[in-house]
């Protein structure tokens, strides 16, 4: 049977080489390709997973956690997640890119060739894991689709498979992704963005952890009786939840013991003033940094999406937007102090009662994440402003040399999906859940590591009885603040249990009161400089909040009235446009 396949393959991605190869369409006729001509050999197979690239998560201020319990913007990505407004007619699902997966690996199946096409077999099996990985989160278990249908195909109608049933499907194929994908090592400089050994078993160890404790946290809560709601229960196994935590902290180990990534840390680099980073995601060319650092320096991101300023450029205005995205005051009192302690803990925190007295003596991360290069609020290098609508800024993401050496929608640093930074703090946190406790020596092996360059004490578990902390709730909040706005808070928030409660507080910015004279520089919700802050700029008003200086009055970015978020949202309602065509779909609880 005749098929016609789309040979520019290659156009709008960049995979290490960026070009199409000469024998891309080397077959005969050119326009029209039989089945026993095309897949006959590997560079075939390798031509045609190209196409996958475009499957991986990249540049989109939708990844970046807008709406959350830690974003105060006023940007309108993210606003139905975070405010419990879900529309079901805007929900993407998507079975296409699956149906690319399982054409290759039916056609490597049948391939007889002599050459080794292992390394396009693996990927397919990773991308048809990531794709299903990315619906389960969305909407629990969705139809397991492992073959190519044609119209006439009984599939097409089928019920939804359990979220247990793709979950172990999932795993089931980053295990033989991990079987036949190369290590990073022996991956060419010219295939550099090609999926690896090390981020199938990066996405493995996330995929573990995600759903031990989904399962844990969340329990069977959302998966209805697969009767008249939901996709129901089969396949659940009570005892999954530690086989899959013991599961992420294999996967992470290897990674960490063998797979040769490194933290991007260049702090030693007095021309980097200790803000690493903010650097590493702008990272492009070696005038992307006073330093000369380029992406081939950057030893940290394990998954990621390949950006090129010549070849693939963002194509958003990154630099511009993010300084609209504020950090809302629960971000901002997570960062510790250099002693190691939370704010509300630690005798070096200076409280609130000018600009500059809550960052003085904290984490790097909070400086460089809002703020960008320098060592302070106010040595800022940037001139596109320090401060946002809620009182702080947002500089995560920002390119350097904004304005002149790079301008919107022409930013190109690499995306990152996984990066060592989120293993570390996998293996810290599936340790925990798994065992219950973390010893010294593993937190020094993981987190610590993250700390040190962030310029704060290492965790302890010490530190931690001796002050009255929870070890579990301080690996969540050195996740929160290592990932900000990296697309994972909702993921965190929901297979934690804690979606509800999080996300339906109002967003707060800065102090501006209790009693006291605080006199805390502001910018209108036009971005107009005001000196001063100005109630009657804010039509939310204040609200009393606890902070680590006692119960002060905060102002209102995004009110709670605003908010209703409720147990249905913990998954997304399956398109009413599906059920329409499959009435074996049954709609999730509660919509």
């Amino acid at each position: 049977m005749k098929k016609r396949f789309n040979y520019i393959l290659c156009a709008g991605l960049c995979l290490g080489l960026f070009s199409c190869q000469n024998d891309f369409i080397d077959l005969t006729p050119p326009a029209e390709f039989m089945d026993n001509v095309y897949f006959n050999k590997a560079s075939d197979f390798k031509s045609y997973t190209t196409s996958f690239y475009g499957r991986l998560q990249g540049w989109s201020f939708a990844n970046m956690d807008n709406s959350s319990d830690l974003s105060a913007n006023s940007n309108s990505n993210g606003y139905g997640e975070g405010h419990g407004s879900l529309n079901a007619t805007s929900i993407n699902w998507d079975y296409s890119g699956i149906r690319s997966c399982n054409i290759l690996l039916g056609k490597a199946a049948e391939y007889t060739g002599t050459e080794n096409i292992d390394q396009f077999v693996g990927e397919a099996h990773f991308f048809r894991a990531y794709q299903y990985f990315g619906l389960l989160k969305q909407f629990g278990g969705v139809p397991l689709i492992l073959k190519v249908l044609d119209v006439n195909s009984p599939e097409l109608f089928a019920p939804r498979n359990s979220r247990y049933e793709i979950v172990a499907q999932v795993l089931n194929d980053l295990d033989a992704a991990i079987a036949k994908l190369p290590i990073e090592q022996n991956i060419a400089s010219a295939d550099k963005g090609r999926i690896s050994k090390w981020a199938a078993k990066a996405l493995k160890a996330q995929v573990a952890l995600y759903e031990a404790t989904w399962e844990k946290y969340v329990g069977q809560k959302t998966d209805g009786n697969g009767t008249s709601e939901g996709a129901g229960t089969a396949g659940y196994d009570a005892g999954n939840s530690k086989r899959y935590l013991a599961d992420a902290v294999a996967q992470c180990e290897d990674i960490m013991t063998n797979g040769g990534y490194e933290l991007w840390n260049k702090n030693s680099d007095a021309k980097l003033a200790n803000a690493s980073l903010w650097y590493l995601f702008n990272l492009e060319d070696a005038e992307s940094n006073p330093g000369g650092y380029d992406k081939s320096t950057n030893k940290e991101f394990i998954l990621y999406n390949v950006y090129d300023y010549t070849l693939k450029q963002s194509r958003i205005n990154i630099t511009w937007t993010v300084g609209q995205l504020y950090p809302s005051r629960k971000f901002v009192d997570m960062a510790v102090c250099t002693d190691g302690l939370p704010p509300e803990k630690s005798p070096l925190f200076q409280g609130y009662h000018t600009a500059n007295s809550e960052f003085q003596s904290r984490d790097r991360r909070l400086i460089s994440y809002l703020y960008g290069a320098g060592t302070a609020p106010g040595s800022v290098t940037l001139d596109y402003g320090s401060l946002g609508f809620s009182g702080y800024g947002n500089s995560k993401y920002a390119v350097y040399g904004y304005g002149t050496r790079r301008k919107d929608n022409t930013e190109s640093a690499n995306w990152s999906i996984i990066r060592l930074a989120e293993v570390y703090l996998t293996y810290a946190e599936a340790l925990y859940e798994l065992n219950g406790s973390i010893t010294d020596a593993q937190l020094d092996a993981s987190i610590n590591k993250l700390r040190q360059r962030a310029g704060v004490a290492n965790l302890s578990n010490a530190l931690v009885t001796g002050n009255n902390l929870n070890m579990l709730n301080e690996i969540r909040r050195e996740r929160a603040v290592e990932l900000y706005r990296e697309g994972k808070r909702f993921d965190d928030l929901k297979r934690w249990g804690l979606l509800v409660e999080s996300l339906n507080t109002s967003r707060l910015g800065k102090v501006v009161g209790n009693g006291n004279d605080y006199t805390t520089p502001f910018k209108d919700a036009n971005g107009a400089a005001t000196g001063l802050y100005k109630p009657s700029s804010y039509i939310w008003g204040e609200e009393d909040v606890e902070t680590p200086e006692g119960k002060l009055r905060c102002v209102v970015i995004s009110s709670s009235q605003n908010h209703t978020v409720a147990a249905r949202h913990y998954l997304y309602p399956i398109p009413q446009s599906q059920i329409n065509l499959n009435k074996q779909l049954l709609q999730n609880p509660g919509y």
